[in-house]
């Protein structure tokens, strides 16, 4: 009887390990920590931060994986819509970073063959927080998306709405890391 119990817990515990100890799909930033600050505010609309794309990195994609994307959202933003501030897909498969200021174009920071769509600043590339004076914290939802095909088969001028029904079209997995962000009366 001791032996039988014995072996049913051992059972037990790898099953357990097997389904709890898997990795996960999982985004973080070693720039940007629960609140947003000027180093990634907007520099525009009354803002006048540096507009620095947060360093990302990510890491156990699941199997299936051909490309990423990642998006910064702003659900807060008083538009009806919310507010995207950076879309970026067809990030190359191998791809497990983003550095910080990848978003700022002309610095070819980004991977190659990546894509920077506009935002809804109407720019490309990444346009940082900047929610309007004393309407308080907004949040800010940095997503990486791990998705099943190579491309999107969009280009640089498809705006966000766009973007978003052919990343939901598209998606294997995502990881999402949030910041807050308030921009003070001057």
């Amino acid at each position: 009887m001791m032996i039988h119990s014995i072996q049913i817990l051992m059972v037990a515990l790898t099953f357990s390990s097997a389904v709890f100890g898997q990795e996960t799909f999982t985004l973080t930033s070693n720039s940007l920590g629960g609140q947003a600050t000027t180093k990634e505010e907007f520099n525009g609309f009354g803002c006048t931060g540096s507009n620095q794309s947060p360093q990302l990195s990510w890491e156990n994609a699941p199997e299936g994986t051909q490309s990423f994307a990642v998006t910064i959202y702003d659900p807060d933003a008083p538009t009806g819509s919310g507010w995207w501030h950076w879309i970026v897909f067809d990030i190359p498969a191998q791809t497990r970073e983003l550095v910080s200021d990848a978003g700022n174009i002309a610095l070819h920071l980004a991977p190659k063959g990546a894509i920077q769509s506009i935002t809804d600043y109407g720019t490309q590339g990444y346009g940082g927080p900047c929610p309007p004076e004393g309407h308080g914290l907004h949040q800010y939802i940095i997503t990486v998306y791990a998705l099943k095909t190579e491309t999107l088969g969009l280009d640089k001028t498809t705006n966000p709405a766009v973007v978003g029904y052919y990343l939901w079209n598209n998606t294997l997995a995502k990881a999402s890391i949030v910041a807050y962000y308030q921009r003070s009366k001057e």
